[in-house]
């Protein structure tokens, strides 16, 4: 009798958690806390209990995410094995703040970064949206210079860079691996690599070109 030969296996690449990712965060000393996740099945768009969500996904699930968020491995795990599911959020204004714009935008601007050969710091894909992670500019003596920015809240003290968000105090972003509505994930195009945030002017610079 002869055999027949098995059929080649493709080694696929391991996926990583949400808890792996969190528990990443953590070690660079970024605060997360769970968010809620889209749903893909029923009449809500939302795993939060909010009928009808204006932003499905795409938010902390606890009104007091601000005081939660932490680093704390041992918190970290009890949320994330409690919710396999649940989307990353970090807050901005702590460790860092972010940068969030349309998608060509973000793509033409890391392309002239990396052609300069400068540093461009941890850049994510958010769907239609590009998020540039940079140094946070603290608590500054003159207010004017900082204000809290939610997901859907353009600054107007900045005209030259349309549908630019600065997420800083008070804020927050989404975070690979998290998933969109749309069951596309968000990703990393420069993965955190714990070397110093870039300064936000400097890449606000790019930004603005």
């Amino acid at each position: 009798m002869v055999g027949v030969p098995l059929a080649r296996r493709t080694r696929r690449k391991p996926r990583h958690s949400r808890l792996d990712a969190v528990l990443g965060y953590a070690a660079l000393g970024w605060p997360a806390v769970p968010g809620a996740h889209p749903l893909r099945n029923g009449p809500r768009a939302c795993s939060c209990d909010r009928v009808g969500c204006p932003d499905p996904g795409a938010h902390p699930l606890s009104p007091a995410w601000n005081m939660q968020a932490t680093t704390d491995t041992a918190q970290l795990t009890r949320w994330w094995r409690n919710d396999p599911e649940a989307n990353v959020i970090l807050p901005t204004g702590r460790v860092f703040d972010v940068f969030d714009v349309p998608l060509s935008t973000g793509l033409s601007a890391l392309a002239r970064i990396d052609a300069a050969g400068a540093p461009s710091g941890p850049v994510a894909a958010n769907g239609d949206r590009v998020l540039f992670y940079v140094a946070t500019r603290g608590n500054p003596d003159d207010e004017d210079e900082w204000w809290s920015c939610q997901l859907d809240c353009d600054p107007a003290t900045i005209e030259d860079t349309p549908g630019l968000r600065w997420h800083c105090r008070d804020s927050y972003v989404l975070a690979p691996p998290s998933t969109l509505t749309t069951g596309q994930p968000v990703s990393w195009l420069r993965t955190p690599d714990g070397r110093p945030l870039p300064d936000p002017l400097r890449v606000l610079e790019w930004l603005a070109d």
